[in-house]
């Protein structure tokens, strides 16, 4: 769909809409229907930043079932996770919903269930796309696993086990997974409840992991193992500033203590230890924390050209803060936050995801229906900041 389109058609993922509770045991029933595409208007209200940014919203998907994960196709293509076991391809030039995937595996109770996907830096040539859930074990439990398929007319096969049998619970399984400028999968584990896990070197949870693509572990990690770094409380956000390399990341606290940190490889973030402002040596302080909770997802850096002044700007979708917030990087000392802003606070609920789009354009996946939110009629939704004039 051109940029910056006004009056744009939604595409109205059919689905057969069940509220998604914190302790229902099993996914809900795949729905295979044609998506049926129904018109509705962007925002009418103009939102301006305390820079003068202005842009309005525009609603580009709705009834979507807890989505979890985005990621644009090189042609534009929009893949997309719902926690209860299914990934959709969203076309949003033609409004066509492709349902790719339907996980018959998968533990989808409360914060668990399909979570994060990637594609391959190459998914032109190869047509990989890497996913990240939590599985029911035949003998009971789950456990979270990445895994590798081939996506092919908008169908994904052929999957391919990567890393499995990574402690999994029903909160704190982290989730995302995410290609760095080495070409490497990153990926983030929560501490599966366990706090004692995340400073343990010999347990995968509460860690953020480095793989190559084949799941095998780098030469260069730091430990030997898929570890790159520790001391994790449950990290669902990951990106690199495009111009320092930097990795950012965002992380749960516990009762607050909200963390933005940036990861280096090797390094101890603390949990359970120390948390917030707190120190000790060998361990990491955040470059920001947040009192009280906003509970920080998905994190992008702007990359586009629709937006100059969020240029190289950190966006981080918040469940409980129910805003979009704004990290501006200091210029002068590029470890550290020159300001902060929350964007569209208590507008549209709980916040998941947030990623540019080929277009030049910010998507946001909101995630009402997870159990924790107040849905409205077309939740869940996927949503666009453009440019106003």
């Amino acid at each position: 769909m051109p940029a910056g389109v006004i009056g744009v058609l939604a595409l109205v993922v059919a689905v057969q809409m069940v509220e998604a509770r914190a302790c229902d045991p099993q996914p809900t029933t795949p729905d295979t229907t044609t998506p049926t595409p129904a018109p509705t208007a962007p925002s009418a209200e103009v939102v301006t930043t305390t820079d003068g940014v202005r842009f309005t919203i525009e609603t580009v998907a709705t009834s979507l079932e807890v989505p979890w994960s985005m990621a644009f196709a090189p042609d534009g293509r929009l893949f997309v996770t719902e926690r209860a076991g299914r990934v959709r391809i969203l076309d949003l030039a033609s409004r066509r919903s492709d349902l790719a995937l339907t996980l018959d595996d998968v533990f989808a109770q409360n914060e668990a269930g399909l979570l994060g996907l990637a594609l391959d830096p190459d998914f032109a040539l190869t047509r990989h796309v890497f996913v990240y859930y939590t599985a029911r074990r035949a003998t009971g439990g789950a456990v979270n696993r990445v895994v590798r398929y081939r996506e092919v007319g908008s169908t994904l096969a052929e999957p391919v086990v990567l890393l499995d049998n990574i402690p999994a619970a029903a909160i704190h399984d982290g989730g995302r997974v995410r290609f760095g400028p080495d070409g490497l999968l990153y990926v983030t584990t929560g501490d599966a409840a366990n706090t004692a896990l995340a400073q343990d070197l010999g347990s995968l949870v509460g860690k953020i992991l480095r793989l190559n693509r084949d799941g095998s572990t780098p030469r260069t990690n730091p430990f030997g193992s898929p570890i790159y770094s520790y001391g994790h409380r449950n990290p669902q956000g990951l990106d690199w500033h495009p111009a320092t390399g930097d990795l950012w990341a965002s992380e749960h606290g516990n009762i607050g203590n909200d963390e933005i940190n940036v990861i280096e490889a090797g390094a101890n973030f603390g949990w359970p230890t120390i948390q917030g402002s707190q120190s000790m040596t060998g361990m990491r302080t955040p470059v920001s924390f947040y009192n009280p909770a906003v509970a920080p997802s998905g994190a992008s850096f702007y990359r586009g050209d629709r937006f100059p002044r969020f240029v190289n700007n950190l966006f981080v979708a918040t469940l409980r803060g129910t805003h979009l917030l704004r990290l501006r990087i200091d210029p002068a000392s590029t470890r550290r936050l020159a300001a902060e802003e929350r964007l569209l606070e208590g507008t549209f609920g709980r916040l998941r995801d947030v990623v540019t789009g080929p277009d030049g354009l910010l998507y946001v996946a909101t995630n009402n229906r997870d159990g924790r939110g107040a849905p409205a009629a077309v939740d869940d939704r996927i949503l666009r900041l453009v440019p106003a004039p």
